[in-house]
């Protein structure tokens, strides 16, 4: 039985930062029917929450892509890793990497500045990876991606990876994917993410959300 579902948000559940009213009542349904939802995104926390006020629906929510954990019926944080150091940040300034985003691990840019973050790291000999993400640039201490965070909120829900269900669409969802017992890809992601999921939506972004919960409930029905 599939107790839980972890979504990532952007490109999956939501269509240009915005999820629709159909992919909301299905994410209620979901919960009604006692399942619980974790949110997985490598969106920083407070972005998170003034793009998506209705995170409420979530159980837990695993943001800075598996750095951060949060609890929206509490409204408490826990970092999962240190924060990024000073002489780090003060490089990639003084490098040009333009934008740039600090978070309470995570540091982000775009394409192509990974180019210039991978130098650094080199050269302070940082023990961080770069994790791409489509466009997007994620650093992070080694070890830390959207599966090893999914792992921290799945323990403090009591399911095991086994029993529960991830939907993604780009690279830094494969780590989630291979977490979970049933790993799916909305029919817009990459195709290197459809490529090894267990299941392929029909449906774009939240369509194919909804698809997956109607499936899973269907399932589970005892009729």
């Amino acid at each position: 039985m599939r107790l839980a579902l972890a979504c990532d948000y952007d490109g999956t559940l939501a269509t240009d930062g915005v999820v629709d009213d159909l992919t909301l009542t299905a994410l209620q349904r979901f919960s009604n029917a006692g399942k619980k939802l974790i949110l997985v995104t490598g969106r920083q926390l407070d972005d998170l929450l003034n793009a998506f006020p209705q995170v409420v629906l979530f159980d837990w929510v695993v943001a800075e892509n598996g750095a951060l954990l949060y609890q929206p019926q509490t409204r408490v944080s826990t970092a999962l890793a240190d924060p990024p150091p000073q002489r780090f940040v003060q490089q990639l300034q003084e490098r040009g990497v333009n934008p740039v985003s600090i978070g309470e691990v995570i540091v982000a840019t775009w394409h192509p500045h990974e180019i210039t973050v991978l130098e650094i790291i080199q050269e302070l000999g940082l023990a961080y990876q770069v994790i791409l993400n489509k466009g997007a640039v994620m650093v992070l201490p080694n070890g830390i991606n959207k599966a090893t965070g999914l792992q921290k909120a799945l323990e403090r829900l009591e399911v095991a990876p086994e029993n529960a269900v991830s939907v993604g669409d780009a690279e830094n969802d494969r780590a989630m994917l291979s977490l979970c017992g049933y790993g799916v890809a909305v029919n817009n992601a990459l195709p290197e993410l459809k490529a090894m999921a267990d299941w392929v939506t029909t449906g774009d972004r939240g369509s194919g959300v909804v698809e997956l919960i109607d499936r899973l409930l269907e399932k589970d029905s005892p009729a």
